[in-house]
């Protein structure tokens, strides 16, 4: 479940986006000499925060996490030295 919100939230990012680099490029009054450049640092500083809000939704509790029991080391042989 949590791969279709990180997918539905990726393709909102996009959208989102692009409407603000099209915002910017209306109040400028011409189009951005490196659309692509501000598109990518908009898209990437929207996708960190969401993504890490979205995984932080998904983490368990330390208290509900399934304690397994890990085996005890078998104490070392001592060795005679003669």
């Amino acid at each position: 479940m949590e791969l279709i919100y990180f997918t539905l939230v990726g393709i909102i990012l996009y959208i989102v986006s692009d409407k603000i680099v099209l915002t910017i490029e209306r109040k400028r009054g011409e189009r951005l000499p490196n659309r692509s450049v501000v598109f990518f640092f908009i898209i990437i500083i929207l996708a960190v925060i969401s993504f890490s809000v979205i995984q932080s939704l998904y983490e368990k509790p330390v208290g509900e996490t399934p304690q397994t029991e890990q085996p005890q080391n078998a104490p070392a042989a001592e060795t005679k030295s003669q």
